[in-house]
């Protein structure tokens, strides 16, 4: 399955990320998310602290996930992205995790994020989509 996405980064749950319950916390997915986010745009030539220095920052404005199963400690499972444009100054980040074992959807969510120029106003860098959407 893990054709299926423009990008995927691959995990393994730590014991610490897991709650009383032995699986993993419904907060810490979002951190799964987030990384998978950030080395798709490096994968892609985008830096964070660069476009920071020119006073565009990339922020999520939504996230919306759906919990479908649970990973536990020690599970080995990947984090699938698809970048698409939503509007004119809107993105959206389509993300799924699969447990590897069996291929399991567990997690499905979309998060959108727009950029914010120097003055706070959304605006998307000319070339970012097309960089992002290769």
């Amino acid at each position: 399955m893990t054709n299926d996405y423009q990008f995927t980064l691959d995990f393994k749950v730590r014991d610490y990320e897991c709650d009383l319950q032995g699986i993993v916390n419904n907060a810490v997915y979002q951190n799964y998310l987030e990384h998978a986010r950030h080395e798709f745009l490096l994968a892609k030539g985008v830096d964070f602290a660069d476009l920071t220095r020119q006073q565009i920052n990339l922020v999520v404005v939504r996230a919306e996930i759906d919990y479908k199963k649970p990973l536990t400690s020690g599970d080995h499972f990947y984090v699938g992205l698809n970048f698409s444009m939503v509007d004119r100054v809107r993105f959206a980040f389509d993300q799924r995790i699969h447990r590897l074992e069996g291929d399991v959807l567990c997690v499905q969510g979309r998060i959108i994020g727009t950029a914010m120029n120097a003055r706070g106003r959304p605006e998307i860098p000319k070339g970012l989509v097309e960089q992002l959407s290769q």
